[in-house]
């Protein structure tokens, strides 16, 4: 196995909000919700997976309109995810490589 795949972050739901979160800086929670297709709970289960191992950063404000949580990769979850993007595309690289 590529030593940069990351077992961790290949978890389908975990790799679609880290995808998601790449080319942002803050994201709203309910924004990430809607854009995985999930439930607030799932999601809350994968972003404390996420923020425990050091990938994402989480953020509660409250203002006049509710309470508010933010996401954001961290610079060590951003790297992950590209170590891990470039593993996968080796991997595919591979598979279409003919046989000698």
């Amino acid at each position: 196995m590529d030593p940069d795949f990351d077992e961790f972050l290949h978890v389908p739901a975990r790799l679609a909000v880290v995808a998601l979160l790449t080319p942002a800086d803050w994201v709203e929670f309910g924004f990430v919700r809607d854009a995985v297709g999930t439930s607030d709970s799932a999601l809350s289960k994968q972003i404390a997976a996420l923020a425990g191992a050091g990938y994402v950063e989480v953020r509660k404000t409250r203002s006049s309109t509710g309470r508010h949580t933010h996401l954001r990769l961290t610079p060590h979850g951003r790297q992950a995810f590209q170590r891990h993007a470039s593993a996968l595309e080796r991997i595919v690289a591979a598979a279409r490589t003919p046989p000698l």
